[in-house]
Parts: structure tokens; C-alpha cells; sequence
């Protein structure tokens, strides 16, 4: 069973996000199992008070040390050795399918969601905690991003997928973006299916998969491609796919 831990103001927002799909259903299977840690529970004043003004002056308040100290190492405690722990962050390295594929490998994962104007910065280098973002933008606090993160590494793990061959498939699994998808009716408002996934070629649907696979990747993410080596068949694919695309776009026809 892989072991996901929370460090969380507010669960609730965690919570509802991993209780259906994909996730929900791995967790009905005893695949994966999820725990909650607020730092209010760590505090020693009346008023439970987890955040305080930031020192040098500014806007918005900083969550504590102390009870955000302890609650992440009272998680630790009850999670796998080797689990992974991340503190959700808007300047971490970025989310990206491979980083999702190793912390998938990980026994478990150790998740920190901040608030406010962000954690005591020597929390984080305290307890050596790896800082991950889910992009260039910022949200007012690491919950949905935790969600997110869960959502991608549980699909990797065995059995969560009713399919197996269903995340091989996913886009940036290979380093490129899906090709389309189609489903019934063959014809909905003049537009057709393409023949090809018609006629139960399966050599010819593998080809013409790869082939708008590669053409989805060149024109939106081409530094995807950048990265990739291609091979000759993917080269060939490509090329017929810009030659496709010119054409089109000049105002031409496939041949």
C-alpha cells in the first residue's frame, strides 16, 4: 500500500478532491491510503494560534516553526522510510511527469501545504524538505496543489488504473502530447471520425497515433521535442505531419 501524509491547515480543501476517480477508487482497494495533519494540533496557546507577522515588516502573516516543525515530524513517524518529503512552494522545481514517475516509485510521500505568506523558511531547511510547484503562478495555499500531486502519482501506482496501458498512453508519458481521441457517433455536426480508426487497420492506427502525437507536440509544446531523440519512424512521421500542416494551412489539400 503506498502512504501519502498531509501537513495541512485545511484538509477539508485535501479531502473532497480524493474521494472520487481514480483516487477514490484506490483508496477503496487498499492501494493507497491518505492522512491528515493540521499544525493547530501542535500548538500550546488558547487561541491555537499557527501563523505570525513577518519579521523585516510587510503584508500577510507566516506560518510558525514550531508547530508546523511538529507536525511534520509527527507524520514522518508514521510513514515508510524513504518516503518522499515535499513542501508545496511557489519558487520548488517544477511538476513535471518524470518528477511524478519517481515520487510514484517512493514508498510513500510526505506532503506540506503552506498558507498565507508562506512557512519559517528554516522549517524547510530544518527538515530538509524538497520544494515542488506545480508552476509559474501562485495559489493562496499548497491544498489544491497537494491534491494534484496526488492525483498524478496515484494513477502510477498498480492496480489503480482499470487499465494498465491507460498511463502509458497519457500525454508527456513519452516525452510528447496525446493524439486525439474519438467515440460514437461517427458523424456529429459534419465532422467525422478519421477514416483511418475506422477500418481496423491496427498497424496503421498505431502509425497515425504516433504520427498526430508527434504534430500535437511540434505545435503546441515543440520543446518537448527539443528534448526527445527522435527515431527514424517518428522523423519520417514528423516530416509528413509539417508537410500535412503547410499544405493545409497554404490553403492546399491532403493528398
Amino acid at each position: 500500500m503506498y502512504r501519502i501524509g498531509v501537513v495541512s491547515l485545511f484538509p477539508e480543501l485535501v479531502e473532497p478532491a480524493v474521494l472520487f476517480g481514480v483516487v477514490g477508487r484506490a483508496r477503496e482497494r487498499g492501494l493507497l491510503a491518505l492522512e491528515h495533519v493540521s499544525p493547530r494540533d501542535f500548538t500550546t496557546d488558547r487561541h491555537r494560534t499557527v501563523d505570525d507577522r513577518p519579521y523585516g515588516g510587510g503584508p500577510g502573516m507566516v506560518l510558525k516553526y514550531e508547530p508546523m516543525r511538529d507536525a511534520v515530524q509527527a507524520l514522518r513517524a508514521r510513514l515508510p522510510a524513504g518516503t518522499r518529503e515535499l513542501v508545496l512552494t511557489a519558487q520548488g522545481r517544477p511538476l513535471d511527469q518524470a518528477l511524478v514517475r519517481e515520487l510514484a516509485g517512493a514508498p510513500g510521500l510526505l506532503l506540506v501545504a503552506g498558507r498565507y505568506e508562506g512557512i519559517d523558511e528554516r522549517l524547510v531547511e530544518a527538515e530538509r524538505l524538497e520544494e515542488l510547484a506545480l508552476g509559474d503562478y501562485v495559489l493562496s495555499g499548497g491544498e489544491l496543489a497537494a491534491a494534484v500531486v496526488i492525483d498524478a502519482v496515484t494513477r502510477l501506482l498498480p492496480g489503480a488504473l482499470g487499465d494498465e496501458a491507460s498511463h502509458v498512453e497519457d500525454s508527456y508519458t513519452a516525452g510528447l502530447l496525446d493524439c486525439p481521441q474519438y467515440t460514437r457517433p461517427e458523424i456529429v455536426d459534419g465532422r467525422r471520425v478519421p477514416e483511418v480508426l475506422l477500418a481496423g487497420d491496427h498497424a496503421a492506427v498505431r502509425r497515425w497515433r504516433l504520427k498526430q502525437a508527434l504534430g500535437r507536440t511540434w505545435l503546441k509544446r515543440s520543446q518537448l521535442l527539443a528534448q526527445r531523440e527522435l527515431g527514424a519512424e517518428e522523423r519520417e512521421l514528423l516530416a509528413e505531419f509539417e508537410a500535412e500542416w503547410k499544405m493545409l494551412n497554404s490553403g492546399g489539400e491532403f493528398s
